[in-house]
Parts: structure tokens; sequence; C-alpha cells
């Protein structure tokens, strides 16, 4: 039985007395103090990792405000704040032992937007992509980019005064920031315009005004002289901007990059730039990565807005990942040739003619280059497609996560990855970066933006190796050695935070003085980010080092082997993906919904690792523990142990329920699986999860309904009507909701399979029979494989399925049912899931050897035999392949007797998410069959339905089903008509019969109309 796990850290009760104090003022947002939620905002994009106090979370400006006010009072004077937003900075900025003071999950709506003048007001925790979502009908979009943009808030970006493709001719986020709205560390406010008139003396935000001014005016001279001109992030506290070229001092340059350490960022007023009315790309190749480097001046010089560049360690992960099917047609390969490096170079504009001649002139320049064998160029292609371009764009964004996914324990981490340095001298710069890397024998992968001198660069290291982890120290000390002597800035675009102890080597100790003038000025009692940028003046602070404690600290605490085993959890990098706003990726429904970091991918495998770590410390060998559970049955007194701790888990604290709770949000729709760049498969340790943590709890009973439901179907199916009558009594229904937690339980099919294919008059399964046939015989059948849910509750579709194999001149066999198993998986039954898996693929295995294609029709069951079946039997599977339906048709089209071109209008596809993500080319699969079946398919943009299985049944997860399908497949749905309309997924039609009182059909129904 797995033990109780308690409480690992006390919270400070000075901090416990103010959260009371802050609730009592009138706090009206939510304040967290449960592990978990404090585990989920422990780490970030980086390698460290601090475990705060609390998470709060103000709804309003007047919320942050209490924040300042009543910690300002003497009994408070040790708690601390970090503002945080979309957790993606690589260098633990907002990481802290106080409070962290999350923007993201309220404070994110769009204020006021004056297209006329070309602003914008925000909140601070309002998401990039979704600003420009929200602009884009004007003609608008906030310009600076960065590869986080559908995760990275505003708040963020101003904190770290963000930059990315493009900032030549764009600029950084403070280039655009008009004017901020600032609380203080004791609650006082400034409009950084200084319309709300000026602060009251006495307030921080009159000190800060007062000091800030006078120390960039004191020292211009000197800040001038010390700064090189470089196009990206320089202090932290942008003095050297402050003041303008007309002399005036603007307190906004200051707080933009300031990572939260000088105040609160509320509200922001940003300016708009006009969307470029034409883009073309131009991607080159190059035989090595230096050539890409060195040739990158000759694209500035042409003219180019930006100029991106991506190695042979990116491309080649990308290759792996399920991005490269959206690219790989605009970046191809060059016959005969390697291609170590690529330069994205784009240019955009008003003037399209304009535009015209510049591509013109850099692609003779090329072809003259390519002709002499010269630069290293082996070829380049031009695009002008937008939606191919943001194609692309999504790639290289995607680059920051897909290191993370390099095979072995060493995994390139951040740490030196956004040195800045004049571009004339950057291909000499990372050729002695190289140099020092390849003397350590290290690995490595880079990208950036050569046009602004910016490469990341990310060496691979082992972080559980203590050795490895005195390497990244020794690096980086070497990098601002190498960083000086090319004159150039160790942080160009990521901020400081932890290498915030380099600050008085680049600044020397007059200007350093300077910013912590500033720091005290601001945040007298160091509260705000504490030990971040610098200490404020006169005080025993200190500051952050790229030394102090790292997640890796708390990961060696596990055993290499578990580590190994649940490794799924354990490479989370953090790079936060899975916080994707967009309502129509399928990544992770339920941190949509929720807002809570802990319901996502990278905060269920922060919570798995910790959940390892303290199993670990109990000396509990968990891979021993879980074998002995699928191998054993419990004892009677287990059991009633378990109903013994089911009785007393309110009682008694057990840091697995806090997991447990996470875990059971989790819709295992599989999408993480492909979508997150490092493959963090939540169902996977999930079900594992599950398995373990009901070895010490009672299961509910819906559990073991929905893990016997194959089992019950059957024997169902023999009085189907008499079923469906029983259910449709009301008393039946309010019994198995208040008993059992399930509701709008599905009626059986009604004929049932059986029935309906016995008027079909196909062939009856005889293994004997088809393995008589001849090889032209079997090319000629089609096994038919069921699923519990379409054969049972929706057999229409397998019936018209038979039907349609028939009319393109197949044979079809329909094979005796046999349990999938996924249900048992997704409710973590691992023993019960074994045995089914075993017995299914034995039996599929057999029929394998026939040659004939196995065929089923729903995808969540077909995909399971690739990947839960593989994940739990390893090598004990067997050689069978079961296809999806488009996968069977599509090599198969032009031996298909089909009708001609049709005129009808187009049918509209709603693919299932697991489907989707696994098979990318599945939607484009399905518009290639209806061509050739005379119609016109158009897949729509759609996130996960809500149903996921028997996710939507369960009356605790009711809401949250109704509230992820209004995401997206509703207002799809309504905007289309909904006849036309058509569902790959079982659940997903189940779903759309239940809120939208309509029954949508399959695409292979409509391909039997098309032949018909």
């Amino acid at each position: 039985m797995l033990p109780r796990l308690e409480l690992q850290t006390d919270i400070d009760p000075v901090v416990i007395k103010y959260l009371d104090a802050l609730s009592k003022a009138g706090f009206t947002g939510d304040i967290e103090t449960q592990y978990s939620s404090r585990l989920a905002v422990a780490t970030d994009n980086s390698v460290y990792q601090q475990l705060p106090e609390a998470v709060v979370h103000p709804k309003t400006t007047e919320d942050v405000i209490l924040i300042g006010k009543i910690g300002s009072q003497p009994d408070y004077e040790r708690v601390t704040f970090s503002a945080r937003g979309g957790g993606t900075g690589t260098n633990g900025q907002a990481l802290t032992k106080g409070i962290v003071v999350d923007l993201s999950r309220h404070m994110n709506q769009v204020l006021e937007i004056n297209a006329e003048e070309g602003w914008v007001r925000v909140q601070s925790g309002i998401i990039k992509d979704q600003l420009n979502d929200a602009i884009r009908p004007y003609g608008l979009f906030f310009s600076p980019e960065l590869s986080t943009s559908n995760r990275a808030t505003l708040g963020g970006m101003i904190n770290t005064d963000a930059s990315g493709q493009g900032s030549l001719a764009y600029g950084k986020t403070s280039d655009h920031v008009l004017s901020l709205q600032a609380v203080f560390a004791d609650g006082s406010v400034y409009e950084t315009d200084n319309s709300s008139g000026q602060p009251a003396e006495g307030e921080y935000a009159y000190e800060a005004l007062k000091t800030t001014e006078a120390v960039c005016t004191e020292n211009r001279q000197q800040i001038l002289d010390k700064f090189p001109p470089l196009n990206r992030f320089l202090t932290g506290y942008d003095l050297k901007n402050a003041i303008n070229d007309h002399g005036e001092f603007d307190l906004t340059r200051v707080l933009c990059g300031s990572e939260g350490s000088l105040a609160f960022i509320t509200e922001a007023k940003l300016n708009l730039t006009p969307i470029p009315k034409v883009r073309t790309l131009v991607n080159i190749k190059y035989n090595s990565f230096d050539s890409a480097l060195r040739n990158a001046p000759v694209m500035v010089a042409a003219k180019a807005l930006s100029v991106e560049t991506i190695d042979s360690k990116v491309l080649n992960l990308a290759k792996q990942d399920i991005v490269w099917h959206t690219v790989s047609d605009l970046i191809t390969e060059v016959p005969d040739k390697e291609m170590q490096g690529i330069n994205i170079v784009e240019y955009a504009g008003q003037d399209e003619e304009e535009i015209k001649q510049r591509v013109t002139s850099l692609t003779a320049q090329l072809d003259h280059m390519l002709e002499k064998e010269e630069a290293g160029i082996i070829g380049y292609q031009v695009c002008e497609e937008l939606a191919s371009i943001n194609k692309i764009y999504a790639m290289r964004k995607k680059a920051v996560g897909l290191l993370g996914a390099a095979e072995g324990r060493a995994k390139p981490v951040p740490f030196t990855e956004d040195t800045c340095v004049p571009p004339e001298n950057l291909a000499d710069f990372i050729a002695e970066f190289r140099e020092l890397l390849d003397s350590k024998n290290l690995q490595y992968g880079m990208f950036g933006h050569v046009d602004a001198g910016v490469l990341h660069v990310r060496p691979a290291l082992d972080m559980c190796d203590p050795a490895q982890e005195m390497l990244m120290q020794e690096i980086s000390d070497r990098v601002v050695a190498l960083v000086s002597k090319y004159g150039g800035l160790m942080w160009g675009e990521h901020g400081k935070g932890f290498r915030s102890e380099y600050g008085l080597e680049f600044f020397g100790e007059a200007l350093f003085t300077e910013l912590r003038r500033v720091k005290a000025a601001f945040d007298p009692q160091n509260k705000m980010n504490p030990g971040k940028i610098c200490t404020p003046l006169e005080s025993n602070a200190e500051l952050v080092k790229v030394s102090d404690t790292k997640r890796a600290y708390y990961d060696r605490q596990i055993d290499v082997e578990v580590r190994d085993s649940f490794k799924q959890a354990m490479e989370c990098n953090g790079n936060g993906l899975c916080f994707n706003y967009d309502t129509s990726s399928p990544m992770c429904p339920s941190m949509k919904i929720t807002a809570d970091r802990r319901h996502s991918p990278k905060g269920r495998a922060g919570l798995v690792r910790e959940w390892l770590r303290q199993l670990s410390e109990r000396d509990i060998d968990i891979l021993d523990f879980e074998q002995k559970s699928l191998e054993s049955a419990p004892s009677i007194k287990t059991m009633i142990d378990r109903v013994r701790n089911t009785l007393k888990k309110s009682e008694e604290y057990d840091f697995s329920h806090e997991v447990y709770e996470a875990m059971n949000g989790c819709l295992a729709c599989k999408a993480c699986a492909t979508q997150c760049p490092i493959k963090v498969d939540v169902p996977s340790f999930r079900s594992r999860f599950l398995n373990l943590y009901y070895t010490r709890y009672q299961r509910p009973a819906k559990d073991y309904l929905v893990a016997n439901i194959e089992t019950m179907l059957p024997l169902m199916a023999k009085a189907p009507k008499i079923i469906n009558a029983a259910l449709s009594q009301k008393w039946v229904e309010d019994l198995t909701k208040w008993s059992v937690g399930y509701v709008n339980t599905p009626l059986l099919s009604v004929p049932t399979l059986k029935q309906r294919i016995a008027q079909q008059g196909i062939k009856t399964f005889d293994l004997q029979a088809l393995s008589a046939l001849s090889q032209q015989e079997r090319e000629n059948h089609v096994l038919i494989v069921q699923d519990p849910f379409t054969s049972y509750y929706d057999a229409e579709v397998v019936d018209d399925f038979v039907s349609l194999v028939k009319k393109v001149g197949k044979t079809p066999v329909l094979l005796p049912f046999k349990p999938n198993g996924k249900a048992q998986h997704i409710k973590g039954f691992l023993k019960q899931f074994a045995k089914s898996a075993e017995n299914t693929a034995a039996f599929l295995s057999q029929l394998a050897d026939l040659g004939i294609p196995m065929v089923g029709v729903d995808p969540a069951m077909v995909l399971c035999y690739r990947d839960e079946y593989t994940e739990i039997l390893g090598n004990k599977r067997g050689d069978f392949d079961v296809l999806m339906v488009h996968e069977w048709m599509l090599p198969r089209l032009d031996s298909f007797t089909v009708s001609g071109p049709s005129d009808q209008p187009p049918w509209y596809l709603f693919a299932h998410c697991t489907e989707k993500t696994k098979l990318p080319n599945a939607e484009k699969e399905w518009v290639t069959i209806f061509k050739a079946f005379g119609g016109v398919l158009e897949p729509v943009s759609v996130g996960c339905c809500g149903m996921a299985g028997t996710f939507g049944h369960e009356l605790d997860k009711l809401q949250m089903s109704k509230d992820i399908y209004d995401l997206s497949w509703q207002p799809n749905l309504e905007q289309l008509p909904k006849e036309r309309c058509l569902v790959t997924g079982y659940s997903c039609r189940s779903q759309v019969k239940r809120f939208e009182e309509a029954k949508l059909k399959h695409p292979l129904q409509v391909l039997l109309q098309l032949v018909d």
C-alpha cells in the first residue's frame, strides 16, 4: 500500500498573518497556499527552482494596491513579492521564496483600443498573441515578437524588455510602451505619462521619480560612454534611454526591463504598428552553420526586415517533431547535399513593388553565389503565402522547446543563450564560443537573430550530475569574459534573473552604485523580487547567483531508474507551450478552462516529480511497488484499509491528494504527447499514478463502471430496447447520477450492429476460410476492427463502413468484438488493461499474418493499439497494425470505383483531437479522399470537444466538459450548417448530440452518399 505523504514545508507564520490581513482588507482575488499551487510556480523555463510561500491572483489594480499597502506595514517587513505572468522566463526572473503575485489569471483584458491614434491600453496579464487577435480587425499589431508569444504576457514582456524577430525594424518592447500604471511596494500608484498627476511627497512613487531622474541626469555622459550601441536590452534599469533626444525624463523606460524589482505593472498603454500588406520569406540553405552566420550581414545589407538563423541540431529535432509536417514542403532538402543551417530572411511592408524589388535583388545575389559556389549556399526557397510564412515561424518558435527533446540525459539548457554582440563580430564570437563548448565535449543547439547579433546557444548538460552543474558555472564565467572581449552583453534578450551577480562586472562599481540608488528609491525595504538586478544601496541583502538552487537538486534525489521510467514527467523543461491560450489549439483544454497552472502538462509533470521525490525520501522502491501492484491481487485487509483510509481523507493530509486533484482534471486527450516539444505525456504517467494511488484509497464506483463497460456492453446488447427503456427512466437517471456520479448515459443502438450486419449479408469471420484465400483475394478483403463505443452506441457508422467497403469494390469482414481496454488505462486499472491488451494484441497479431488490412473507425480506440499497447506490452505487443479509415483509403484511391465530380456545397470536418495531433496529416488526407469522391471538404480549426471518452459523462466533470465544448466547438457549429458538419470521433459526436441535439455524421458516411 502506498504510504501517506506528509506536508514537506511549513509557511512562515508572518506570511499566514499577512494573507489573512489581506483577505480581511477586501482583497477580491484568489489566495493559494496549498503545496501544489506553490509547486506549480516554483519553476519557469530555466534550470532553477524556488518554492514560494504563497500565490495570489489579484483581480483588479485595487487588489494590487492592497498587496502593497498591507505589505508595507511594520508587522510584515519580511514579506516579499515577485510579479509573474506566463512563467516563460529562461533565467528564473519571476522565481521567489516570497509571495508570487500572478497577474495572468484575471488581469488579462484589453481596456481600450484607439485605432485612429494607433494605441491600445491593456492589463498586464494579457497574452501577446491574444492582444494581436483583438487588434487585428483594425489592421494593427503589437510588433515586438518572441518565440513564446502564445503564452507570454505583456507584463512579462515589459519586465524583460522583450524583443526578437524583426527587432532591427520594430525595436523592442520599451520602444512601444507609451505609459505604464505602476503600483509600488507601499501601494502608491503612478501613471508614467503623468496623466494621473504627480505622486504625493512621502510615497515611494514620489521618491522613485525624483531620485531616478537625478541619477540619469547627473551621470548622463558616463552612461552614454559605458553602454554599447546595441539593439538590445541593457541595464535592467534603462538609464540610457530614460532621457529622450529632447532631454526629457521618462520613468517608463526605467520600469521596462526591471524584472518586477521596482514595482508591479498593472496596465500599459502601447503603441501599435500597421500590419504589413506584403510579406515574403526567403529560406536560404547552407552547407555549414558558420556559413549561415557569415553570410547574414549580406541579408541585412539587402534591407531585410529580419534575419533569423537555425542550426542543423535544431533542424534535425524539428524533423522528428509533429511541426515538421507543416513545413517540409517549404524547407525542402537539397539533393546530394547536407543542410547544416538556414537563414530565414523576411521582407515586409506596405509597398508591394518595393518589397518585390528587394526580394528580386536578393535572389539575384543568391543565384550568383550558387553559380559560383560561394558563401556555402546550397539552395533557397521563396515563400509569399501568409499561412505558409506563419508555419515557418511557428517551427522557428518551437525551436526553444525542441532543444529540450534531445536524446539522452544531457539536455540543452538556457544560461548563456541570449548573448548579444555587434553583428559584425557575431561569427568570430560564435567561433570562439563553439571552441569553448567543443573543448568540454558538449553538444549544443543554436538559433536566433543574427541581424541583431543575438544567438541563442544552449549547451547540453545533465544537471542531475553535480560535476555538470559545476561546469555550468565555469562556462557562464568564461562566456561573460568572451562577451566583454567582443564588445557585447551577457543578457541581450532574456533578462538577468539569476545572472544578476554579473551586473557589477559589466557596469563597474560607480554605475552599479547608481543602479542601487534607483532600487533604494523605488523599494527601500527590498520587497520587490529581492536579489534580482541589484540590491538597495546601504542594504546588506545579497544578489541571487548562477550557483543557486536548481531543479536538478530535487530531481537527483529520485533514483536514476525511476527518473528514466517516468521520463515523460522528468524531462519537462518548463517551456510552457501547454499554456497556449488559443482555443482552437488542442493542447490542454483543462488549463484553458481553469487558468490553473496545476492543470497543465507542465504543472502535472512538476507534481509527479515531487511525488516521486517524496516517495524516494521515504525509501520506497516505486518501480518494485508498481510491479507488485500489477502482479498480485489485494488482500482482504488491504481492501478494508483502503476503505478506512478513504474515510479519513478529509482528516489526514496526504500530498498524493493534491497530485490526484490535478490528474483528475486531465481529459487524457493525448494532445500533450505530440504537441509538447518535449512530449510530456500526461495520460501515460497519470494512469501509473492512479494505479498506485488506489492501492491506498478506495476507487469511486464510476471508475468500476467505466473500466468494465466493455464486458457489459455485449450482454446489454442482447436486450437493447429493455436496457434503453430502463436507462431512460427518471429515477434510474437520478440513481446513476447521485450514487455513481454518472450523467447523460448514452442509449444503445437499435437495431444493433449484429442485426444490421445480418441484413447486409456479408461474410462472417472464419479464420480458416480467410487463411485459404489467395494473395490477390486477400488484397481485396478488409477486416473491420470493432470498438466498444461505435459498435454498441453508434452502430450505424460501422454498418455504413461495411457498405462503403462493398461500394468501392472490396470485401468486408467484421471481426468479433474484442475489448480494447483504453478506458481501463485512463482510469489507472493497469493490471486489467495489461490483460485486455495482451489478449486483444494476441488476436490481432494472429490476424496480421494473413496480410489483410485491419481497419477501425474510432480514432481514440485505433490509436490506443499503437500507443498504450506498446507502452504496457513492450515487445510482447506483437506485429500488427490497425489502420484508420482514411489511412486505409488514401493509398487505394486509384483502385476504388467511385463516382464523378459533384457540384455540392462543401462539407466541414471536425477532427478528433487525438487523431489530428497523433496523425498531423489526417485532415489533409481526408480532404484528398473527398476530392477523389467528388466532394469538397474543409477542415475546421477546433480544440478538444470536452467529452474525451467518458470524461464528459462524470458528474464532477460536467461543467468543465461543457465549458471546453463552448471554447471552440460551439461557436464554430453555430456558424455552420450542422447537416454538413462531419465528426471523426465517437465521443465528439456524442458531445454534439448532447449539447446541440443534432446527430452529426462520420466522414465515411458522406463518402457512402457520394458513391451512391
